[in-house]
């Protein structure tokens, strides 16, 4: 550990883009990172061992929820005070790092998301992505008080009382909606900051259309249950 801040990297079948991304934070040596390797069927995990890449490799896949989850519990575990959640597939953009890490020490929220729609951004999403988008956005702000503008946005950082809760408690799956509702409705401080996104550098979405749906329906459900607990 040489750093107090911790860069999560939840990873499932990235074989293609894994290299890429954590090459892009070999320049930030003053952060430290973790890849999560979710039970990868590619060769993945022989990449992150033949290159030496810090890692955790889970023996099954857990899903996106529990691959964050290990992270948290391994920021929590070695004492940083900050976590950063980033794509494995090159989506989130490195160069936005200090800004996250600037602009949450600076506001002293407790979670800070990396926004493509908080500002004017060169990011262009299919119209259904924005409809999901939009929707939560509005679901958030009936069940939670809070106006998010990028709810799906998995780019976010969290301070230490975040982290001790996500250690313990954190979405099996889809989380990042849920997760915010519940910081909100507890009283946590959730905002947002402008990021630029990128297109993957590899592999395809895990989300199709069909998932889509049901990724809707399932996270309206757990978001206004699970947050009133």
């Amino acid at each position: 550990m040489k750093s107090n801040i911790l860069i999560i990297i939840p990873a499932f079948n990235e074989e293609q883009a894994i290299i890429h991304t954590v090459n892009q934070l070999k320049t930030f040596d003053d952060y430290d990172y973790i890849v999560i390797n979710d039970g990868s069927t590619d060769q993945t995990a022989h990449i992150l061992q033949q290159h030496h890449i810090p890692h955790i490799s889970l023996p099954v896949n857990l899903g996106i929820g529990g691959a964050v989850q290990t992270g948290y519990r391994y920021a929590q575990r070695n004492g940083y005070d900050y976590a950063i959640q980033l794509d494995a597939d090159g989506q989130h953009n490195p160069d936005d790092l200090y800004h996250l890490v600037s602009e949450m020490k600076s506001r002293n929220v407790d979670m800070l998301i990396g926004s493509r729609f908080f500002e004017k951004t060169n990011y262009k999403g299919s119209l259904s992505r924005r409809f999901g988008i939009l929707y939560f956005n509005y679901l958030l702000r009936l069940i939670a008080r809070v106006n998010i503008t990028d709810p799906t946005s998995g780019y976010r950082i969290v301070n230490r009382r975040v982290i001790e809760w996500f250690a313990q408690d954190y979405p099996v799956d889809y989380p990042e909606v849920e997760v915010i509702a519940k910081l909100a409705r507890k009283g946590y401080t959730v905002e947002e900051t402008k990021v630029e996104m990128n297109a993957r550098q590899g592999g395809e979405s895990s989300i199709t259309a069909l998932k889509s749906i049901y990724y809707m329906f399932k996270v309206t459900f757990f978001a206004l249950i699970r947050s009133y607990l």
